[in-house]
């Protein structure tokens, strides 16, 4: 009995100090944008984009503010352009953000102009990420988060709320 008591523990031991190799989906490429707050409501957050190994994207959203343990869900969005340029029309529509984790997680399909995006093109995509506060009425103009991402991402540096654009609610 001993001896197996002592060889699971080893097991266990040797188990443990293994280095941890990640999730096997992901190839390990990675790019990370931050999503400002957009209004008076106190959300921000980023955007992390994962390349699977089938070349698919995975497009996550994580906001920093205040939880809920009602079901409620914010709304997200790729756009295609700058957050300042008008009529900036919808790339993807994004899984919604659940207010009870402040997460998201959407597989990135082709777009409303009919591209798909790979790792490498995601980086020169002339888009931003919009995040509101309802899927319509007037809390659909409320944007809570945004940020440009590809090619825009340094214009975050100047990042200025007065400037956000209308979001188009259709394709």
């Amino acid at each position: 009995m001993k001896k197996l008591l002592y060889s699971l523990i080893i097991f266990f031991l040797i188990m443990s100090c293994e280095d941890d190799k990640g999730d096997p989906i992901y190839t390990g490429n990675e790019l990370a944008y931050t999503l400002y707050q957009a209004s008076d409501f106190n959300y921000s957050g980023k955007l992390i984009v994962k390349e699977a190994f089938g070349g698919e994207l995975i497009l996550e959203i994580e906001l920093q503010g205040e939880k809920d343990n009602e079901a409620y869900f914010f709304p997200a969005h790729l756009h295609f352009g700058s957050y300042d340029e008008e009529n900036s029309p919808m790339a993807f529509m994004l899984e919604p953000i659940d207010i009870r984790t402040l997460k998201s997680s959407t597989v990135l399909q082709t777009l409303s102009n009919g591209e798909t995006l790979t790792f490498e093109a995601f980086k020169s995509f002339d888009g931003h990420i919009k995040v509101h506060l309802a899927e319509s009425g007037p809390d659909y103009s409320v944007i809570l988060a945004v940020g440009n991402v590809g090619i825009n991402a340094e214009e975050n540096a100047e990042f200025k709320k007065d400037e956000i654009s209308i979001c188009l609610p259709s394709f």
